[in-house]
């Protein structure tokens, strides 16, 4: 059994097919252990540590970062018996020499128009590099096969042998990188160049390499990027730059969870039919009972919000109208009525909006639920939410009054049927006991999906949130 083992990028969560390379956290010749996170890897759920499968030391790392791999490719290879002695490797021999193996390895023929054929000089050899070895000239003609005969291939004459052609002169140094007119033959860069390239707008087979075997460099396309796209004679005007002609936009390349996000708001925007309702309310005593709870002594060590609130609302009116937290089944024409629920916090992270949730909520106590609605929060932040916690959600809440907005009309999470947009708290002019006084104000909005909740149900789930709020203790005492 080999002791170089190559790890393969696995299946992070249900579905996904691949992931972006965010960092290495080790490097070439570094000694690992069992376990131990080597790579940060960034999928359309999260951003997870992928642990090592093995221990020993790191012998070579396939992607750099910025790369976006296909689950099931190797990532990286580990020397299992580093204390084993070196890695037998093949002699090359002295009369033919060859390009190090570095160099071929940082090599990738790019499939163009026009390539040239296999075995033709500058064609692509076996394993996908360019037929390049010095001290055997490459052949100008494509290889033939016999004809079968009955299925069978006929053995063909042996070539007359060809003397080695010497090669001594010496190699200049590479110019520097300029615009050439559009090659025929292959491209030769590393994958993060083609990328770099991609993102910049700019043509790889315009550009003359600076690299080893003249493959095009990080370097050769920023410098490309930084020239203008025309290089004319001087004029004696300063040429004008027509607005809207790209060099002065940013393209952000769509993928993982900003990806994933627009996929799961459009097929849930054009599949449930949406309706929003919005309720305006009084939450002065909802106030006060927040500062009567952070006062009590078993939540003084923890952070309690008016969203604590909001979802212990949610989970007592849930109960109350339990076809609110359903789902819709197309396949088996059914609706499934959920009797536990995972409960959805939508939180914005530096990737993209993600909804984790807390499962089985409904049956944790008011200080149960304020802890596990900030260490959601926090793992949020920190983009180490694990798939998993993202998945199987049954009701959600959006929180908007973080950013000063009033409401909003939200779009439901694919498998859900209702969710909840929370917003600011302001002190207001208000009704009070038939006076006109300042009173903490807030408006919620509730979109729910038609096919399962009727105007009247999501009215009197929405009416019956707002109650609770309106005064929790007294909902308290009388629903529970």
């Amino acid at each position: 059994m080999s002791r170089i083992k190559e790890f393969n990028l696995p299946d992070l969560g249900e579905g996904l097919t691949e992931g972006e390379i965010l960092s290495w956290l080790v490097k070439v010749g570094d000694t690992i252990e069992l376990n131990q996170p080597i790579v940060e890897v960034e999928t359309a759920k999260a951003a997870v540590e992928i642990p090592a499968k093995w221990g020993g030391v790191v012998t070579r790392i396939f992607h750099e970062a910025g790369t976006t791999v296909e689950v099931g490719a190797p990532i990286i290879a580990i020397d299992t018996e580093p204390g084993a002695g070196p890695v037998d490797e093949p002699v090359q021999s002295p009369a033919a020499p060859v390009p190090s193996a570095a160099s071929l390895a940082a090599v990738e023929v790019a499939p163009a128009e026009g390539a040239v054929e296999p075995g033709l000089i500058g064609g692509p050899a076996p394993g996908g590099r360019t037929a390049i070895l010095v001290g055997y000239g490459p052949r100008n003609t494509a290889a033939k096969r016999r004809p079968r005969v009955n299925g069978t291939d006929q053995a063909a004459p042996a070539a007359a042998p060809v003397a080695p052609v010497a090669v001594a002169a010496p190699v200049a140094p590479a110019p520097a990188p300029t615009p050439v007119a559009h090659r025929a033959g292959p491209v030769l860069a590393k994958p993060p160049v083609r990328k770099l390239a991609r993102d910049l707008g700019i043509d790889l087979a315009a550009l003359a390499g600076t690299g080893p075997l003249g493959s095009v460099t990080r370097e050769d396309v920023q410098q490309a990027a930084a020239r203008p796209a025309v290089e004319a004679e001087p004029i004696a005007a300063t040429p004008v730059v027509a607005a809207g002609d790209g060099t002065r936009e940013q393209r952000i390349p769509i993928k993982g969870v900003r990806k994933l996000t627009a996929e799961n708001m459009v097929a849930s925007a054009f599949t449930a039919p949406h309706v929003t309702e919005f309720l305006t309310l009084d939450v002065t005593r909802a106030m006060k009972t927040l500062e009567k709870i952070k006062g009590r002594p078993e939540f003084r060590d923890v952070r309690v919000s008016p969203l604590l609130l909001v979802a212990k609302a949610v989970l007592v009116a849930l109960r109350r109208h339990p076809m609110v937290n359903s789902t819709w089944s197309g396949a088996t024409n059914e609706i499934v009525v959920k009797e536990y629920v995972n409960l959805g916090i939508a939180a914005a992270t530096d990737r993209g909006l993600i909804v984790p949730n807390v499962k089985d909520a409904g049956r944790l106590t008011l200080r149960e639920l304020a802890d596990a609605l900030n260490a959601l929060v926090q793992t949020a932040k920190s983009g180490k939410t694990p798939p998993a916690d993202m998945q199987g959600g049954t009701f959600s809440i959006t929180n908007v009054g973080v950013f000063g907005v009033d409401t909003g009309t939200p779009i439901l999470p694919p498998g859900e049927s209702a969710i909840l947009v929370f917003g600011a708290i302001r002190p207001m002019p208000w009704v009070h006991k038939g006076k006109i006084k300042i009173r903490q104000v807030t408006t919620l909005g509730l979109s729910f999906d038609h096919r399962i909740v009727d105007g009247e149900l999501g009215s009197k789930f929405l009416r019956d949130v707002g109650a609770f709020l309106s005064d929790p203790e007294g909902a308290l005492l009388s629903w529970t």
